[in-house]
């Protein structure tokens, strides 16, 4: 279980039954979002493949990871703004792109994406979003964009990048580590797979959550809004499935990525760079980012967590790309540390998507303030005033937790 940093009053206040609970952290809204979203799709969100390893070492590697505390400085006027691809944003923190994220609250996608603008962070679509595109962008702003993965269809890849373009996304996010898919027990055994098949068990769960069902019988969006209608013969769930089951482009190699870099024509972030060759390619093929990523442990078991691989990646390239990361993030604490070891934009995925199934829009803007308000204090107490200005000398990294191991 994530330790909560420590509680403070009166942050965000909701009714639980006859309770009045107070969201003190991540974790509150984790165990609010168990309470009110269906199992299925809370293990969705939460499982990582195979043993989990990777999953769980994303998160547990940044305790290694120890902050300076500094005092007798002046920590008036503290920022924590910044910019990720040349925007303005509130604080270097992205909302990551998530599939199904409709399917954890109605509308999830554009809640999400109202939440974000408000906030003023960028908000990632995913290319397997409940909600279109064409959705989204009418409740986002000019931190609106895109997660793409390659398929196979030549043909609905170049329509897919053209409405991105004609919404007026402003980045393209290219996900590299997602040719297979990494085997998630907890999908199997739910029926999250090809065939849709959901157990008995899952079904009579589906039915003791009210408000979700609400939720979903009030809305239209109850599939793959970027897909279903934009392939032909895909125009019901099966026929959904059984297409993205060979759609994914195993052949995907670095000169298809060359030419998604000149058909998108604006700026693009590769994700799912683990190793310091695939960050040198991505500078040669003139990315403008990189996402350090093990897709959240949800891939590759076994890899190293994000947050190991990241100084070692920024140390080589740094200078000549700009080096995002996620994987693991569930406090400002995390942002910070990240932040110091060579990151300059931070992703969360299950930190807000717990805040969205759990209160819907304000459950992802409290997410939102939760490590906004922990990343400011944090910073506060290791005598810094500006996020921009974090570094190594912020933290104390045990010897051999990055670069090469025997």
């Amino acid at each position: 279980m994530q330790r909560c940093p420590g509680r403070q009053e009166n942050w965000f206040e909701f009714r639980f039954g006859a309770t009045v609970r107070v969201v003190t952290c991540i974790e509150d809204l984790k165990q609010l979002n168990r309470r009110r979203v269906p199992r299925m799709f809370c293990e969705y969100v939460e499982s990582g493949s195979w043993s989990q390893q990777t999953r769980s070492e994303n998160t547990e590697d940044f305790d290694l990871i120890k902050l300076r505390q500094r005092v007798a400085r002046d920590i008036s006027g503290r920022s924590t703004a910044s910019q990720m691809l040349g925007h303005e944003v509130t604080m270097p923190v992205a909302l990551a792109p998530v599939g199904l994220t409709g399917m954890q609250h109605a509308d999830g996608e554009i809640k999400a994406a109202r939440a974000a603008r408000a906030f003023g962070v960028p908000f990632v679509l995913s290319t397997m979003s409940i909600c279109s595109i064409e959705d989204v962008a009418k409740h986002a702003h000019e931190g609106f964009w895109f997660q793409l993965y390659v398929m196979k269809d030549e043909d609905f890849v170049d329509r897919l990048i053209q409405r991105a373009k004609d919404a007026n996304c402003s980045a393209l996010v290219l996900t590299l580590d997602l040719q297979v898919l990494g085997q998630r027990h907890s999908d199997l055994r739910n029926g999250l797979s090809v065939p849709f098949n959901p157990s008995v068990a899952n079904l009579l769960n589906l039915a003791t959550k009210i408000r979700w069902g609400a939720g979903m019988l009030g809305t239209p969006r109850r599939t793959f809004g970027n897909v279903v209608g934009h392939v032909k013969g895909v125009d019901d769930t099966g026929s959904l499935m059984a297409w993205v089951s060979q759609q994914f482009d195993l052949g995907l190699d670095w000169r298809r990525v060359a030419r998604i870099r000149e058909q998108w024509g604006g700026p693009m972030i590769l994700k799912g760079i683990m190793e310091v060759d695939d960050a040198r390619r991505a500078v040669d093929i003139g990315a403008d980012a990189i996402i350090v990523s093990n897709h959240g442990g949800r891939q590759l078991d076994g890899a190293m967590s994000a947050i190991r691989k990241l100084p070692e990646i920024a140390n080589e390239v740094g200078s000549r790309i700009e080096i995002h990361m996620d994987s693991g993030i569930r406090s400002g604490q995390h942002v910070l540390k990240a932040l110091a070891l060579g990151a300059s934009g931070i992703y969360i995925g299950r930190a807000y998507i717990y805040g969205l199934g759990a209160l819907g829009q304000p459950g992802v803007t409290k997410a939102l303030e939760v490590i906004h308000k922990e990343l400011d204090l944090t910073m506060a107490m290791c005598g810094e005033r500006q996020v921009v200005d974090l570094d190594r000398n912020n933290v104390l990294v045990p010897e051999g937790f990055s670069g090469n191991w025997m």
